[in-house]
């Protein structure tokens, strides 16, 4: 017969090999700490600001988290964050703008110029916002939805005024699993549109090719350029109908550490146990 606490230990032991410890949901209020994050590139931490590429010609840079992050059930999650874009100049007074994108191939991927940091990524899920037009563009400021690193968007909304006006943007994005439905807000201020300004139907599971992917923001600059800053992110790992909460406090560990944590105790206090008989 085994041992009670070897017993208990192997199960401890199963757990953690079956459901890794990893962060299912981050908060960044700002970016003085930038772990957790890989960072490629011309991007670099800048203060409190993860800048993605500095003012200057053919930059590119990108952001992706540290670790693959698993999605909820049917890939659901919810994020906001917060941007700006600073220093426009160059070819038509600025350029390019910059995405969130979801990604199932490595942290160190990204490019330059018109593609924005995205383009070519297979197994890939963006929302650009675009601040140059180029061939393939509705216009030189819009939101688009893209898939696997096109550059030609399913779906676009113009907006005004430019998002590279150096002021601070806020943008939520949701992921609704259960219907497919993938919609996108924006505004100029911290309170969260009720209804979205552009949604889209996607199958992200079938996209990106699993629930274990890479997420994070790519920018690139070409003639034109632009100071490209994330200032704050927050992520959740799940559907939230009201919109994941603005990065101001750093969430709880998430369930598997928890998981992970409460037997580790138990086999703890079963080991003082059987020491005392």
């Amino acid at each position: 017969m085994k041992h009670p606490l070897a017993a208990l230990t192997l199960a401890v032991a199963s757990v953690v090999a079956v459901q890794p410890v990893a962060a299912q949901s981050f908060s960044y209020p700002d970016f003085s700490n930038v772990s957790g994050l890989k960072l490629n590139g011309n991007a670099y931490q800048n203060g409190n600001v993860l800048t993605l590429t500095p003012p200057l010609e053919g930059q590119a840079g990108t952001a992706w988290s540290l670790n693959q992050v698993h999605l909820g059930s049917n890939a659901s999650f919810s994020t906001v964050f917060t941007f700006d874009i600073q220093k426009r100049g160059g070819l038509a007074g600025g350029a390019d703008g910059l995405t969130f994108t979801l990604q199932n191939n490595t942290n160190t991927t990204g490019g330059a110029g018109g593609g924005i940091g995205y383009y070519g990524i297979p197994s890939s899920a963006t929302v650009e916002f675009d601040t140059y037009m180029n061939e393939w563009d509705p216009s030189s400021n819009h939101v688009g939805i893209n898939t696997n690193g096109n550059l030609t968007s399913l779906t676009t909304s113009n907006v005004f005024p430019d998002f590279d006006n150096g002021a601070t943007w806020w943008a939520w994005i949701d992921y609704d699993g259960s219907t497919h439905n993938l919609a996108v807000r924006w505004a100029d201020n911290a309170t969260r549109p009720t209804s979205p300004m552009l949604s889209w139907m996607l199958d992200l599971p079938t996209i990106l090719g699993s629930n274990d992917v890479y997420v994070g923001f790519t920018a690139g600059t070409g003639a034109g350029w632009g100071e490209h800053n994330i200032t704050s992110w927050n992520f959740v790992n799940k559907f939230d109908e009201g919109g994941a909460p603005l990065p101001t406090t750093t969430p709880e560990p998430g369930t598997v550490v928890m998981l992970a944590t409460g037997l580790a105790g138990m086999v703890a206090v079963r080991r003082k146990r059987l020491l005392k008989r």
